[in-house]
């Protein structure tokens, strides 16, 4: 990912549902705020014992640019390590499984910057989408009120993500520290979708 992508403070990714696999759109925004040039592409298989995601420069997938792995199959805390296509480390993150029984709470550590807390801003939204699980019949369809989620070192928001209201998922990512690398940004954005409900 080149320098043009690490200045990059808005993204917008859409999901989009496949037979077997969830795709993943990740958009610059463009002047007029919708959608402008791709900047990565991502496939996840939806039953996979040890997740790894790998995300290209383009819908094809020739180009592969970054990617994340678990670090050990079917684990509630899994971290995820985030690679360069060289094998050059970026970061990782996981799930704090204790935390997010009550709010989804995820740690991400980019090396030279430090860790970050992701958390729902709401508890109320927390607490429905909870519930929203256990309803027979409706547990079946797509959450579709909107959710968000902070990153933060201490006091500072370092990014956050937003999935917009709708039965498709589309998510806004506001970038606050130019620091923080981008791939890993956009890899703790699309496991926020493709890892949420494990």
């Amino acid at each position: 990912m080149d320098a043009q992508h690490q200045s990059h403070s808005r993204l917008l990714i859409r999901q989009r549902i496949r037979p077997m696999v969830n795709q993943y759109e990740v958009h610059a925004e463009s002047p007029g705020g919708g959608e402008g040039e791709l900047v990565a592409f991502a496939q996840q298989k939806r039953v996979a014992f040890k997740e790894k995601v790998t995300l290209y420069a383009d819908k094809k997938k020739k180009e592969p640019i970054f990617s994340f792995r678990a670090r050990r199959k079917i684990d509630l805390g899994a971290r995820y390590d985030v690679t360069a296509e060289s094998g050059e480390p970026i970061g990782e993150f996981r799930k704090d499984f204790r935390r997010s029984l009550l709010s989804s709470t995820w740690h991400l550590d980019q090396p030279g910057l430090g860790g970050l807390t992701g958390s729902e801003r709401s508890r109320f939204v927390a607490g429905l989408r909870r519930v929203w699980n256990f309803i027979p019949w409706v547990e079946a369809l797509p959450f579709a009120w909107p959710y968000h989620f902070d990153f933060r070192s201490g006091d500072q928001v370092v990014f956050s993500v937003v999935k917009k209201f709708g039965l498709r998922d589309r998510y806004v990512v506001d970038i606050h520290d130019p620091r923080i690398d981008r791939r890993l940004v956009i890899a703790q954005a699309v496991a926020l979708d493709a890892l949420q409900s494990r």
